[in-house]
Parts: C-alpha cells; structure tokens; sequence
C-alpha cells in the first residue's frame, strides 16, 4: 500500500487549505463526553467538571526530526505521544488535542495522509480526540504544532513542586534507548550517505529504534498509581534526560536529592549497544532523553504499595535542599548531578 502511495503523488495546491482540511478530518468519530463540538466550527467546544490541563509543543524538520530515516507516520504518532505524555506527568488523563501543520510543496497530498494516519493511530489507541487545527504553507520543510487537553480532579492534579524530604524517587520503564536509538539511526544514515546501496543493518537495534520512532507515553502509569492507591507528590516525564528533570523537579519542591547509579533500570540492548558504541550507559540514561517515562516522587509510607512491581523501579531520595543533587556512584562515590539534556534553544 505504501508502494501506491509514492507512485501516486497529488498536488496539495489541487485541494486547497480548506479542501485538505476536510479531507483530513472528515472521518473523525468523538470518544469523549467533555468534547461537545469538535472539527467544523470557528471553536472546539469543551466542558469538564473537572480541572482541565492544557500542553502544546512544536516540532520542526530539521531541528526535531529527520525525514531522511522517520517514516511520516511514525511521525505524527510520536508528535502526539510528545504531547500527551505531559498530561500523564499531571497525573491527568489526556482527553483532546489540536494539530497545526506548515507544510512545504514537496509534500504531496499522500504524505500527509501519512503523518495523519499517524496521529489518528495516537487517538485511537489513547482515546483522545481530535477538535482542531490548521493547516498552511510553509518555505521550508515541515512544522507539527499539537496542543493536548486533559482533565483530572483538583485533589488528584501532581506539580513538579510537590516533593518532600525523606521522599522515594521512582521511574516508569527503563532508560537510555531513545537516545541510542537516534544513534543507531544516524549511524545508518551516514553509512547510506557513503554508499546509497547499503542496506540498514538494525536486526539487533529494534527496541532501541523502536523506542526513537514510536515511543509510548505512560497513561497506563498514571492507571496503574491510580489503581495501587498511589498518588505521586511530584512528577514530570523524561523528555530531556533524567538529570534536567529530578533537577526541575528538585528546583519547584526546594529540595536535593541523591539517586544510586546501580538502580537505574536499563534494558540489556542499551548496555550492549553502550559498549559497541563505547559510551557510557549512565552518561546516556542521565542525559539522552525522549523516553517519555514517568519520573515520580512518593511518600515512604508508599513503598510497600509499588515494591517488587516490573514497571517501577525506586532509584533513589529527596534530600534536604542544603544537600546537592547527586548521584552515588557504583563506586560510593557522589557527583554533583548536572542538566546536560538536549537544549532547543542551543547553537550546536
């Protein structure tokens, strides 16, 4: 099916902005009871007894994603996941999204189709709706603007500022293969560069790669705390490395905090790839970002709720904010943890 696609290549210019947008959206089936108008109107309307959370990011070819390797689909499914996965670090539950799109005329009609079968695949899977956008030209290559929605009670709702000493610091999933995964990509792209005929070579890299192209946010996370009567007193999703986000979290409660080196979870094919690659697996699981887990911190008395749990692994504490943000080595020795996630905004 995808082959038809590239031989079929139609003109966005043929349907016009408004043609394209009705014929993105003209499928779109409502899930939500707080959605009350979606798509065709001037607005969305929404209502919701409860608080209501709103995120947006914006991806931009070249600077967040490389279409030389990101397949359009991929694509709009992990734009979506990028959103929502904010709303789950609220401990709120995603319930609609916008999506604004400036595309290029290298785009034909089937391209786009792609990138929204991509973000319908999200909504489905998720349950989320969609309820707007817009759609314009664009001189240079692609830009995904999304804005997420979600509601959650006022006494369930979890800041970054929430945390207490003495607090467990716990993790979602494992770490590190985002990062390794782009890598494994960038690799494969150079080696192509030099010889078009060269076949990708990612039979032993498929979760890391999985893990770039089409990570999960992590509402089962928020589903399963719900569940264990487990409400986290601070949390944020790893987007940018471990380090930037305990520090941001550990910067609004006013604390420190130290975690263990040997605790922190990492799949076997990040530690296999580290060593092909000759890095570090700590350096990469503390600065490489784009995992999309869920960083939480929660009251000791917690701890038998979540204990021996496959998806949760406690990593370390909340210190008093006279003590740096550390990492104890598996050495015992303690380094002062730095932000050395990836910076939007730098001149590299």
């Amino acid at each position: 099916m995808l082959e038809n696609k590239e031989q079929s290549r139609t003109s966005l210019s043929e349907l016009g902005e408004f043609g394209l947008i009705e014929h993105l959206t003209g499928q779109i089936k409502i899930k939500n009871k707080s959605t009350v108008k979606g798509v065709g109107d001037d607005c969305a309307v929404l209502q919701s007894k409860d608080q209501v959370v709103v995120t947006t990011d914006l991806l931009v070819e070249g600077v967040h994603f490389d279409l030389s390797y990101v397949p359009l689909k991929h694509l709009g499914y992990k734009a979506v996941m990028v959103n929502i996965s904010d709303v789950y670090a609220m401990n709120a539950m995603a319930k609609q999204i916008t999506v604004s799109i400036a595309v290029s005329n290298r785009f034909p009609l089937e391209a786009i189709e792609e990138l929204y079968a991509g973000i319908y695949l999200a909504c489905e899977k998720y349950g989320v709706d969609l309820v707007g956008g817009d759609t314009t030209s664009s001189t240079k290559g692609l830009l995904i603007s999304i804005t997420a929605i979600g509601e959650a009670k006022k006494e369930d709702l979890v800041y970054r500022s929430g945390a207490n000493v003495n607090d467990l610091i716990v993790v979602s999933g494992d770490l590190g293969a985002a990062y390794l995964g782009l890598q494994v990509l960038e690799r494969e792209k150079q080696v192509f560069q030099v010889n078009p005929n060269a076949q990708p070579e990612l039979e032993n890299y498929t979760y890391l790669v999985e893990r770039q192209l089409k990570p999960e946010a992590r509402k089962d996370i928020v589903e399963l705390l719900k569940s264990l009567e487990v409400k986290p007193t601070a949390m944020i999703d790893i987007s940018d490395g471990l380090s930037s986000e305990i520090l941001h979290i550990c910067k609004q409660s006013k604390t420190g905090c130290v975690i263990y080196e040997d605790k922190i979870p990492l799949d076997p094919q990040v530690i296999s790839t580290c060593e092909e690659f000759n890095l570090d697996s700590t350096t990469i699981a503390l600065s490489g970002g784009e995992d999309y887990e869920l960083l939480f911190t929660i009251s000791q008395k917690d701890f038998d709720k979540i204990k021996g749990n496959p998806n949760l692994t406690v990593i370390g504490y909340i210190a008093d904010e006279s003590q740096d943000c550390a990492l104890t080595t598996r050495a015992n020795e303690k380094i002062k943890l730095i932000a050395r996630g990836w910076n939007a905004l730098s001149e590299e």
